[in-house]
């Protein structure tokens, strides 16, 4: 799930990098812009994946204890 979260946050990365560049802005502006949307997207990803499995884990437990007493 982590791969999958990194390489997405990478393809938004450089598709960031493309965009600002055609705004005509300063390249360091342009990869710091780049990078700070890399990261905040990537944090933001991995907390709602880790949120859904939880709740995923969760969901399961209590059907299992659901079974378990019938």
């Amino acid at each position: 799930m982590n791969k999958i979260i990194l390489h997405f946050g990478l393809l938004v990365f450089f598709l960031s990098i493309i965009f600002f560049s055609q705004r005509g802005m300063p390249l360091e502006d342009v990869i710091i812009k780049s990078f700070v949307i890399f990261i905040v997207l990537t944090i933001m990803l991995n907390v709602v994946a880790i949120i859904f499995i939880r709740s995923i884990n969760k969901t399961a437990l209590d059907k299992n204890k659901k079974l378990q007493e019938t």
